[in-house]
């Protein structure tokens, strides 16, 4: 998993939304709930900001033609498959300490991936001298 530049707790909230569908909840109604009543300790809130970061890394990567994009999916992907719970930061561990389900977050995923197969980018048209024209392609 990689983390770029500063983000901020709404960073990864457009790829969020969709992994709580079924259950009609927006991710910031979901990590609002972990958020008040005296909040987290700092622990708690490195697992939350680690676990936005596995599902953001997940869903941008997801549909990745370049190797390096193909790595994040694939350590994001296998992080959130293991069940390894020997490293205080494993997928498992963090969903329990953050009381989420692993296997719904695991469903949400998959289902995500699967429904969003066919939103992979469309290839541009090549013309004859090799070079693509953009104002034909998105004519």
């Amino acid at each position: 998993m990689v983390a770029k530049g500063k983000r901020g707790f709404a960073a990864g909230h457009d790829r969020l939304a969709g992994l709580f569908e079924p259950d009609v909840l927006l991710p910031a109604q979901f990590f609002a709930a972990f958020r008040r009543a005296g909040g987290l300790d700092r622990e708690r809130l490195l697992m939350l900001a680690v676990l936005e970061d596995a599902v953001d890394c997940y869903q941008k990567y997801a549909h990745s033609r370049d190797l390096r994009g193909r790595q994040v999916f694939e350590e994001a992907r296998e992080w959130v498959t293991s069940v390894d719970r020997t490293w205080l930061f494993s997928f498992e561990n963090i969903c329990d300490t953050l009381e989420i389900s692993a296997e719904y977050v695991r469903r949400g995923l998959r289902e995500w991936r699967e429904k969003n197969q066919g939103g992979r980018r469309p290839k541009l048209p090549v013309t004859p001298e090799g070079t693509g024209d953009l104002r034909k392609a998105t004519a």
